[in-house]
C-alpha cells in the first residue's frame, strides 16, 4: 500500500513537470525555435568550421565564413525559386481562366444537388470576403509587421549560428561542470554522437531533397506539367516537413495540373509520379543518403511531428525528428533512461537492415 501511495504522488509529479515543460516551450516558441533552428544548422556547418581551423583559420573568422556560406546558399535557393516564379507568372492567365472554368462546374454542381444559385453563393462569397475584410492599410501594416518580423528573426538565428560555432568550446565546458568528474567522459561521447546525428541527419536531408530535385523534374517535364522544375523543387524542398510537406507540394502540383487543363490522365500520371518517387525515396535513398543514424520508431516519429506542430508550428515540425534522435542518444547513455531510448527506438528489429538496401549497398562497395 506504501509502495502504491509513493508512486502515485510521483507519477503525478512527472505528468505535472510534463505539463510544465511543454507548456514552457508552447509559450516561449517566438524565442526558443530560432535558437533550436541555429543550433541545428550549427552543428552542420561544424565541421567545416573545424577543417578550417585545421588549416590555420581564427575561430572566429571560421565562424564567420560558416554564416557567410550559409546566407550564399539560401540567397541561391530564394534566386532559382523566384526565377521560376517569374516564368510561372506567364502562365497566369491561362491559370486563371482554367480556375475560373472549374469554379463554374463547381457552382453549377452545387446548385443542381442543393439548389443554391450561382448568385446566392457569389452573395455568400462576398460576405465572407468583406466580413473578415479590413482596410488595404490594415493588410498593408499587418503585412510590414510579418515581413519585418521574419527578418529579423533570420538575423537573430544568423547571430546564434555564430555565437553557437565560436562559442562552443565554452558550452562543452559548461555542460561538463555540470556532471560529476567520474561521468564526464561518458558525456563527452554523448555530446559527440548527439552533434553527429544532427550532422548527418541534415546533411542526409539535403542531399535526398537534391535527388528529388532530380526525379521529380524528369518526372514532371515527362508528363507535360508546366513549370516542371519550379513544382519539382516545391515537392522536393518541402520534404522538409516529414509527410505533410511533399503531400502539400504534390497536391500544389495536382492543382497546376488542373489549371492547365490537363485532365485526370495528368493528374493520375502525377500521383503515380509521386507514389513512384516515394518508393524510391523509401527504400533506397533514406537507407542510402540519411542512412539509420536517426533510428526512431514510427509511432513516435508521428507523434513527435504533431507534437513539434502543436509546439512549435512548422519550425516544430522541422525539429523533431532530428531532436528526437539526440534524446535518444541521450537516453541510450544514462542508465534510468535506457528503457525509454528502446521504447523511442526500434529496438532489435531496427538493428536488421533493409534487404534492398543493403543489396542497393553492395553494389557501390
Amino acid at each position: 500500500m506504501n509502495k502504491v501511495n509513493d508512486f502515485l504522488p510521483r507519477s503525478v509529479q512527472t505528468l505535472l513537470l510534463m505539463f510544465l515543460i511543454f507548456g514552457g516551450l508552447y509559450f516561449s516558441a517566438g524565442f526558443l525555435t530560432p535558437v533550436a533552428l541555429a543550433g541545428i544548422l550549427a552543428m552542420l556547418f561544424l565541421p567545416f568550421s573545424r577543417w578550417m581551423e585545421k588549416k590555420g583559420v581564427n575561430r572566429t573568422v571560421a565562424a564567420v565564413i560558416c554564416v557567410l556560406t550559409l546566407i550564399l546558399m539560401v540567397a541561391g535557393f530564394v534566386f532559382l525559386v523566384s526565377w521560376r516564379v517569374s516564368n510561372l507568372q506567364a502562365n497566369l492567365d491561362q491559370i486563371e481562366q482554367q480556375f475560373n472554368k472549374y469554379l463554374g462546374q463547381v457552382q453549377n454542381y452545387i446548385n443542381d444537388s442543393f439548389g443554391v444559385s450561382k448568385q446566392q453563393q457569389d452573395q455568400m462569397l462576398k460576405k465572407q470576403g468583406t466580413s473578415g475584410a479590413g482596410s488595404a492599410a490594415t493588410y498593408a501594416a499587418g503585412f510590414a509587421a510579418t515581413l519585418l518580423g521574419s527578418l529579423t528573426t533570420t538575423i537573430l538565428m544568423l547571430i546564434y549560428v555564430f555565437l553557437f560555432i565560436n562559442s562552443r568550446a565554452h558550452f562543452k565546458k559548461f555542460i561538463l561542470k555540470l556532471v560529476k568528474p567520474e561521468d564526464q567522459a561518458n558525456t563527452k561521447h554523448i555530446i559527440s554522437q548527439t552533434t553527429e546525428v544532427a550532422q548527418n541527419y541534415v546533411s542526409g536531408l539535403a542531399k535526398m531533397i537534391f535527388c528529388l530535385w532530380i526525379m521529380y523534374s524528369i518526372g514532371f517535364s515527362v508528363i507535360g506539367v508546366n513549370n516542371a522544375i519550379f513544382f519539382a523543387i516545391l515537392c522536393g524542398t518541402l520534404e522538409i516537413i516529414p509527410f505533410v510537406g511533399n503531400i502539400t507540394g504534390t497536391g500544389l502540383t495536382v492543382l497546376m495540373a488542373l489549371a492547365q487543363g490537363g485532365g485526370s490522365s495528368m493528374v493520375i500520371s502525377v500521383l503515380i509520379t509521386y507514389g513512384l518517387v516515394q518508393f524510391i525515396q523509401s527504400y533506397i535513398l533514406q537507407p542510402l543518403v540519411v542512412g539509420k543514424d536517426v533510428d526512431v520508431n514510427p509511432l513516435f516519429t508521428i507523434m513527435v511531428l504533431v507534437l513539434g506542430e502543436a509546439v512549435w508550428g512548422v519550425g516544430g515540425m522541422v525539429l523533431a525528428i532530428p531532436v528526437l534522435g539526440m534524446v535518444k542518444i541521450v537516453c541510450d547513455h544514462i542508465e534510468p533512461l535506457k528503457p525509454y531510448g528502446y521504447l523511442i527506438g526500434n529496438g532489435d528489429e531496427g538493428k536488421k537492415e533493409k534487404p534492398l538496401a543493403e543489396k542497393i549497398k553492395s553494389w557501390f562497395k
